[in-house]
């Protein structure tokens, strides 16, 4: 390719709403152009690099064994209904409707698709395992989109879904997608290492993201260097031991605290309760319903542990004025000791419950009569323990958690932080930044079954096939590489990815001029030996052409002017080493060797 035949709209300085680095340059090189929030255009070499990310995935989702489809990206409604998804992925899904007012969703995602496929072709354990993938659209509501493609309102998706007849076959899959993943993202040139993750309105039982370490990333991973455990924040458990336990004191006592409404405030002086001995009582709706949530006065709720443990599809804080008709006090003397109205007589109770009641479920809170109790595990067994009296400026101390609290169930609830022991070597965690580049869930049998994905077993049962589901963003994927590969020139791609392997970049351009010449000759060398190339006929200074280079991140430049060839050598610089001077004879083979071996990431 001619540079002059293509478009590439390089430009000095990022615009001002492109936030991280890789959005920057994405803009800078000329790939990508802004259509509107969240919604790019690919411009040429956008384009060539994300065909090549494309290609790595297909190649080894099929040397996995995966059979390539495409599904609709217009997808009924009445099947997100089937499956559950239409109400719990609600806020994320565009809706549209046609001629005929029916409403159809634009797909974030393709279970539903995959499943009903499945459901009408697949009958007999014969035409099993079966593993299905496309590359295609999506579109997500980003309520916020930002960082380019990272969060994106529509972005290119590699989805792939596997069938089979065992729990156990379900894992070999399951493993196979991992190892592909694993490939994949080498290929690519990643640095990208594998999660424990939650498995998230997808559903399953089994899950890894697969994450590249990057400061703007959007996902905190806590992680291990003596044993290699690894987690997305919102899964990752550490090592760190229950509270004391302490001799079971007197009944709760009240004690007034006006004007005390945190947990630092309730440590100073004149009352001096440490966090660790205090109880932080939150309250949630989840699912329409309230509920309290327990944990220690230093430690910080996770919410996606709340929803995976608990089972609710949402959950949110409780208002103040909900919290008042709940439980009598503002939040900063909230407790579980005495909820439902107890601590008053049984004619003032009932007569407050009854009025809350009504202004409860007219706003569609419902529940409230038996208001479950969910504790952190790092609390089982504590006591003399202080917590809210659930009476404005007032807590209680002496509170036993097994004695004077009714817990509906214990869960992990925390989220761990930097130093905490390792639940698995004992050694400290770190905690670092990352970009979520794909994502394998072990599903089981969630959507056969709401499905009816069957097939007749070997005993002539007929059984739900056992899924899993695997993603890579494929643009996201594409940014990531860029966000690793950078400096201050702008990107460093690897060989595999990049739009051209070999910018070609004659210093003089016209048809006579003898590095035009030689620049032609080579070009068709190169190019006849399969190696990406892009010629700059551009009529502009050496030092225009040189920065532009840099900037788009071509990995190999070979530079042809007339002071060289005076001498009978030509310019070979890789992307981030030395230039070297080759003799013309010898810049075809060199450029070979360097395609073989250099930016390998």
């Amino acid at each position: 390719m001619y540079w002059s035949k293509t478009l590439i709209p390089t430009l000095r300085e990022a615009p001002a709403d492109a936030e991280i680095v890789s959005h920057k340059l994405l803009l800078r090189a000329g790939l990508i152009r802004k259509l509107a929030g969240g919604v790019y255009t690919f411009l040429p070499l956008g384009l060539r690099a994300l065909r090549k990310v494309e290609q790595i995935i297909r190649e080894e989702m099929d040397r996995a064994g995966a059979n390539e489809v495409l599904m609709p990206a217009l997808q009924p409604k009445e099947i997100w209904e089937q499956s559950g998804r239409a109400e719990t992925a609600s806020n994320v899904l565009f809706k549209v409707k046609d001629s005929s007012n029916r409403e159809w969703f634009l797909s974030p995602t393709a279970e539903e698709v995959i499943t009903t496929l499945a459901a009408n072709e697949i009958n007999s354990y014969r035409q099993l395992p079966k593993n299905f993938y496309q590359v295609s659209l999506k579109f997500r509501d980003e309520i916020r989109p930002r960082f380019g493609l990272m969060r994106a309102k529509e972005f290119i998706m590699k989805d792939a879904y596997s069938f089979d007849t065992t729990d156990a076959g379900a894992m070999a899959s399951y493993q196979k997608m991992y190892a592909a993943y694993q490939r994949i993202f080498a290929r690519c040139g990643l640095q990208a290492f594998p999660v424990e993750a939650d498995t998230g309105v997808i559903g399953g039982s089994h899950s890894h993201e697969f994450m590249v370490p990057a400061e703007t990333g959007e996902n905190d991973v806590a992680y291990c260097e003596a044993c290699g455990y690894a987690a997305n924040i919102e899964k990752a458990t550490s090592g760190l031991p229950k509270t004391a336990a302490r001799e079971i004191g007197a009944a709760p006592e009240k004690f007034a605290t006006p004007g005390v409404v945190t947990i630092e405030a309730l440590s100073k002086d004149p009352y001096k309760v440490p966090a660790n001995r205090q109880i932080k009582t939150l309250v949630y709706i989840a699912d329409s319903q309230p509920i309290l949530i327990l944990i220690r006065g230093d430690d910080q709720l996770n919410e996606t542990k709340l929803l995976a443990k608990t089972g609710a599809v949402v959950a949110r804080p409780a208002t103040v004025d909900e919290i008042v008709l709940l439980l009598g006090a503002k939040p900063g003397s909230l407790g579980a000791v005495y909820i439902n109205f107890e601590r008053f007589p049984d004619d003032v109770r009932n007569s407050l419950f009854e009025a809350r009641k009504n202004i409860l479920e007219r706003d569609g809170i419902s529940g409230f009569e038996k208001i479950k109790v969910y504790a952190d595990e790092r609390l089982q067994g504590a006591n003399d323990m202080t917590t809210g009296a659930n009476e404005d400026g007032f807590h209680l101390k002496n509170v036993s958690i097994e004695r004077d609290i009714k817990v509906t169930a214990w869960f992990d609830l925390r989220t761990v932080s930097a130093g905490e022991p390792c639940a698995k070597c004992a050694q400290p965690l770190k905690i670092r930044r990352a970009i979520e580049v794909g994502h394998v869930f072990k599903l089981g049998t969630k959507y056969s079954e709401k499905l009816n994905a069957t097939f007749l077993a070997a005993d002539g049962s007929r059984q739900p096939c056992v899924m899993g589901c695997y993603g890579i963003g494929v643009t996201r994927t594409l940014q990531a590489v860029i966000e690793q590969g950078n400096d201050k020139d702008g990107i460093i791609w690897p060989l595999s990815v990049a739009p051209y392997q070999v910018c070609l970049t004659p210093l003089a351009v016209a048809p006579e001029s003898e590095p035009m010449k030689l620049a032609e000759k080579i070009y068709a060398e190169l190019t006849a030996q399969g190696v990406d190339v892009i010629l700059d006929d551009r009529d502009e200074r050496p030092g225009v052409k040189f920065k532009d280079s840099e900037l788009v991140g071509f990995p190999i430049r070979l530079a042809i002017g007339e002071k060289a060839l005076a001498k009978g050598e030509v310019e070979i610089k890789p992307r981030s080493g030395p230039v070297q001077f080759v003799k013309i004879a010898d810049a075809v083979s060199t450029v070979l060797a360097l395609v073989k071996t250099v930016y390998s990431r």
